[in-house]
């Protein structure tokens, strides 16, 4: 799955299908552009990003959210 990762305050990151992160939340914004990945399950987490969670949020929420590489996602959806 190709997704990109966002960049918001502090040490908050996004990862989303959405090539422009308008479904990131905003109070963690703003968001810049950070980098794109292609993202498959079965394969190893990529730094400072676990893909299966990340896959996982993505397919259940539309997004995956961590702050200092902790997954927030839940509490801001």
């Amino acid at each position: 799955m190709l997704v990109h990762v966002f960049r918001g305050t502090g040490r908050v990151f996004g990862v989303t299908e959405d090539a422009n992160g308008a479904n990131l939340p905003s109070q963690y914004g703003p968001w810049t552009p950070f980098k794109t990945l292609d993202l498959n399950r079965g394969e190893e987490s990529t730094p400072g990003l676990n893909t299966r969670e990340g896959l996982d949020d993505i397919h259940k929420y539309g997004l995956h959210v961590t702050d200092a590489h902790i997954r927030i996602t839940e509490r801001v959806v």
